[in-house]
């Protein structure tokens, strides 16, 4: 099929499947390409949502609002919403248990408090950054034969880059 025939078709499948919700994540790698390829993603965006009258979410970290404003008529459809970041409270606690029971550790993972706040710490409040480290524990605790995640291995947790510099 020729790019213009997958357009039409993809257009159609939408419209057929009534969707009314297009959501776009890392914006912000658009600024990766050409202006030129920029404002013909921007330009797309902006036809997807006129032709099948859906609304757009686009997320991506703050440069995603670079990435938006190089299409005025885009920038002013979109609302701009920061997500806070995560403090070590109920709804972070909510977040670490759901992570910890995806996790293939055949045995319970319970943190305490010290070690939710001191986790909140060592990610920033990130989301990305708690899954990464909370996904880093688990293969060491697997590697390690204890098949959980527990207090001192939080608080003894380092980023790699500095276990690396560690042996240098």
């Amino acid at each position: 099929m020729t790019l213009m025939e997958l357009e039409i078709r993809t257009v159609l499948l939408l419209k057929s499947n009534n969707v009314r919700v297009l959501v776009f994540d890392e914006v912000h790698n658009l600024l990766a390409g050409t202006p030129r390829e920029q404002r013909v993603i921007l330009q797309l965006l902006r036809y997807l949502s006129n032709e099948i009258k859906a609304s757009l979410v686009c997320l991506g970290v703050s440069e995603a609002r670079d990435a938006i404003a190089g299409d005025t008529q885009l920038a002013r459809r979109l609302d701009q919403f920061v997500l806070p970041r995560w403090k070590a409270d109920e709804e972070f606690q909510e977040l670490v248990t759901a992570i910890l029971r995806s996790l293939p550790l055949r045995l319970p993972s319970a943190l305490s408090s010290q070690s939710l706040r001191h986790l909140s710490r060592l990610g920033d409040g990130i989301t990305a950054r708690v899954f990464g480290i909370l996904n880093e524990l688990a293969i060491q605790a697997i590697q390690n034969g204890i098949d959980r995640i527990t207090d001192e291995s939080i608080e003894s947790w380092r980023p790699a880059l500095e276990k690396e510099a560690a042996f240098a």
